[in-house]
This record gives C-alpha cells, sequence and structure tokens, in this order.
C-alpha cells in the first residue's frame, strides 16, 4: 500500500467517523428541539391556567366588594359612629383650651 492510499485510506475513515458524528449531533439537536418545543406548549399551557386564575381571583374579588351583608353595614355604621363621637371630643377639647 501506498502512502497515497494510506492517506486516502486515512481520510476516508476520518470522513466516515464525521459523517456518523454529524448524525450523532443531528439527533441530539433533533431531540433537544423537540423538548425545547415541549416546555414551550407546556409554559404556554401554564400561562393560560394563570391568567384564568387572575381573572378568577379578581371576579371573586369585586363580588366580595359587591356583596355587603347587614352587619357588615351595621357594623360599619356603629364604626363611623364612634368615630364621629371621637372626632367630637377631640373638637371639644380644643375648643376648650
Amino acid at each position: 500500500m501506498s502512502a497515497n492510499e494510506k492517506a486516502i485510506n486515512t481520510f476516508a475513515t476520518r470522513v466516515r467517523q464525521m459523517i456518523l458524528k454529524f448524525d450523532e449531533v443531528k439527533q441530539e439537536n433533533a431531540e433537544l428541539y423537540a423538548m425545547v418545543d415541549e416546555r414551550d406548549a407546556k409554559i404556554k399551557a401554564l400561562e393560560e391556567k394563570l391568567a384564568q386564575a387572575q381573572s378568577d381571583y379578581d371576579s371573586l374579588k369585586m363580588a366580595k366588594m359587591m356583596t355587603i351583608s347587614d352587619n357588615d353595614m351595621e357594623a360599619t355604621q356603629k364604626r363611623i359612629a364612634k368615630l364621629i363621637r371621637d372626632v367630637n371630643k377631640c373638637i371639644t377639647l380644643l375648643g376648650e383650651k
């Protein structure tokens, strides 16, 4: 076997090795892209779920603000009356000085 034939065989072997390595890297790249697509889909689903939960929370918060029972109204009126009495006491004390 001459030096040229040996060089050609070595070159052919290296090319085959590079082709095999390329195929491996190509397969790995395809798997990674599939994983990224899967994660993107999962993230999108979770973002939609979060948006729905936020919307539900806002709706419930609004409904809670709108529903005032008689007990809440009475308690609020009592607190306001107490605050008015406290303010009147302060005004009286300031007026005496």
